[in-house]
């Protein structure tokens, strides 16, 4: 609460000297009694003891007049925060490749897509040396031999981690057709999703779109689909949109997941390859960059890198609408309070009729 009037306070001596002056005042009997030890040994009636509730009720009033007059006012905070965001969308490979079993959380061993969800999710949300993206639109595509949008460009992060928290690896019951390595489909895709933002950002004056990037994570080589890298990532720079280029994954072989003969699970080595001039191509067309993930420790600092690469700037405004306390009325602890001036009228009413009526005096 702050005073328009501070000085006004200073009046608050009125009313206590009204009090004071009651409380010191010598008493005259309006009737005389040569004697009132009869009187005194019946005892003060319930209206002799409550005889101080009408000089209170006028001290009061004068007081809340004064209080009136400082104009005491309640700021309703209002924050309006416009944010210069940047649309991120995770293409994320799940094709049986990442099924290899060389990364690490928590000292126990995963294969790589678990890697990458724990560590997309810090990406978002934020932990340690990640700051989270709250202002950024991020979608996400998984891809295999077909790419397919798991979740769109969206502010709303948990719906994005619930989409890829379902996100698995292709099994063997989906059959061949399901398998493969969609990169160039996976792109253009992309970039369909993120030239849609045009029309919602000339629709919305909330916020703004700062750059439009790709995170392109995956293991293998692209084999399927109807676009080839090249012709993806040139449609993404002629939009004008980013591509970092993440290749996951050892050197050589990799431990992976397999049943023997007699359905029990175990794992052999599999020699794995990752098309890194392919990758290094397609951060290169759009003004990218290509890192190399061989642990999980190593695509965390990647993420990291990119966190910082592209930050987005908020800019806060704050607007204060101030709430006559003594003309308006107020919400605070779960209650309506009516203004002060009411209530000094509310006692000052009250004063009046109690004199006229329970409290009348003999003249």
């Amino acid at each position: 609460m702050t005073w328009r009037e501070p000085w006004m306070l200073c009046l608050l001596a009125l009313p206590i000297t009204i009090w004071w002056r009651w409380i010191r005042r010598t008493p005259h009997a309006a009737v005389r009694f040569s004697s009132l030890a009869w009187l005194k040994q019946r005892g003060g009636s319930l209206r002799t003891r409550a005889r101080h509730v009408i000089p209170l009720l006028r001290t009061l009033a004068v007081g809340l007049l004064v209080v009136c007059l400082a104009r005491p006012q309640q700021p309703n905070q209002e924050t309006r925060i416009f944010s210069e965001g940047i649309a991120i969308q995770m293409l994320v490979d799940r094709s049986s490749s990442m099924m290899a079993m060389d990364f690490t959380i928590d000292g126990r061993q995963v294969n790589r897509l678990e890697a990458v969800k724990r560590v997309f999710n810090d990406f978002v949300i934020g932990d340690g040396d990640l700051d989270g993206r709250p202002d950024d639109l991020i979608g996400m595509i998984s891809f295999a031999g077909f790419a397919d949008s798991k979740c769109p460009l969206t502010l709303d992060h948990s719906f994005l981690l619930e989409a890829l928290d379902q996100t698995e690896i292709v099994t063997p019951e989906e059959g061949r057709e399901e398998d493969g390595t969609a990169i160039g489909d996976a792109i253009a895709l992309s970039v369909g999703r993120l030239a849609e933002l045009d029309v919602r950002r000339n629709a919305s004056s909330t916020s703004r779109i700062k750059s439009k990037i790709m995170i392109l994570l995956t293991d293998g080589e692209n084999n399927r689909g109807d676009f080839t890298p090249e012709k993806a990532s040139t449609l993404a720079a002629n939009k004008g949109i980013k591509i970092y280029t993440i290749g996951a994954g050892t050197t050589g072989f990799a431990p992976v997941p397999m049943r023997d003969p007699f359905g029990v699970t175990v794992m052999r080595p599999t020699r794995v390859s990752i098309d890194e001039a392919t990758l290094k191509q397609i951060a290169s067309i759009t003004g990218g960059q290509y890192w190399r993930a061989k642990d999980t420790a190593s695509l965390r600092e990647i993420y990291a890198e990119i966190d910082e690469l592209e930050r987005t700037e908020t800019e806060e405004k704050r607007y204060f609408q101030y709430a006559e306390l003594a003309t308006e009325s107020v919400r605070g602890w779960g209650v309506t309070w009516p203004p002060i001036l009411m209530v000094a009228a509310g006692l000052l009413a009250l004063e009046v009729l109690l004199v006229n009526t329970r409290f009348r005096k003999v003249p």
